[in-house]
């Protein structure tokens, strides 16, 4: 795969429909999904287009953050990432519930997953009860995994999958809020690479994968071998 810095393109359809374009801001089409068990990366194992082919630019929704564990999620329109977190979150100052032992920079869930769960379960998180900090739309986060990525002036890493706990049920104070959040609906995590700001409604920019390309190295050794 290509270095960090350089531009990319992504093919994959992903948990709700939404298939990354070329390297740039990300296009995809959004379809409501079904119920689907996860991967290892928790994605849905069947997470293809079952919809139309409904065009979208892959977005900003919402941000959201809490000054301290258990307080309200509060909305916002504009924020600046740091390393570390975004200013006035609670990850950053160090007061989150997991903090310091299992800690996300920034976390990010797909609007999509909201009205999914909503539609399947009747519970309505869109009040920031999952206690994520980026809503985005148009794109399955899953895409944004071992990928660097850019949102106004800050620049991400997907690092993994943030699974749900019994945590953000109790903050939530609804039963089945757990359960809604699991089968790959949970989000993922992300570290901020570079500081900036970004406000709803900005763009979110895939700039290049972080995985290692085993197969290439693998091949580049082969050829050195042999010469």
């Amino acid at each position: 795969m290509s270095a960090p810095n350089r531009l990319r393109s992504v093919r994959r359809v992903g948990r709700f429909g939404t298939a990354s374009g070329a390297s740039g801001a990300v296009r995809g089409s959004v379809s409501p999904p079904g119920p689907e068990s996860p991967t290892a990366d928790g994605r849905p194992a069947n997470g293809y287009d079952r919809g139309g082919p409904s065009r979208s630019m892959a977005t900003v929704r919402r941000v959201w953050t809490a000054r301290e564990d258990s307080a309200p999620m509060e909305s916002v329109e504009s924020i600046r990432a740091v390393p570390g977190g975004l200013e006035g979150d609670r990850y950053l100052t160090g007061e989150g519930y997991y903090s310091p032992f299992d800690v996300c920079e920034v976390t990010f869930l797909a609007r999509e997953a909201l009205v999914e769960i909503r539609g399947s379960t009747g519970i309505d998180l869109a009040d920031g009860r999952h206690r994520r900090n980026v809503v985005t739309e148009g794109i399955d986060v899953h895409d944004l995994l071992e990928t660097r990525f850019r949102i106004g002036e800050a620049v991400f890493e997907g690092t993994r999958p943030r699974p749900p706990c019994a945590h953000v049920e109790e903050v939530a104070d609804e039963e089945g809020v757990t359960r809604a959040l699991a089968e790959g609906r949970g989000g993922v995590c992300a570290d901020v690479v570079d500081a900036g700001a970004f406000v709803v409604g900005d763009e979110i920019e895939v700039l290049g994968s972080t995985a290692t390309d085993w197969a290439g190295l693998a091949s580049a050794m082969e050829e050195r071998a042999g010469e």
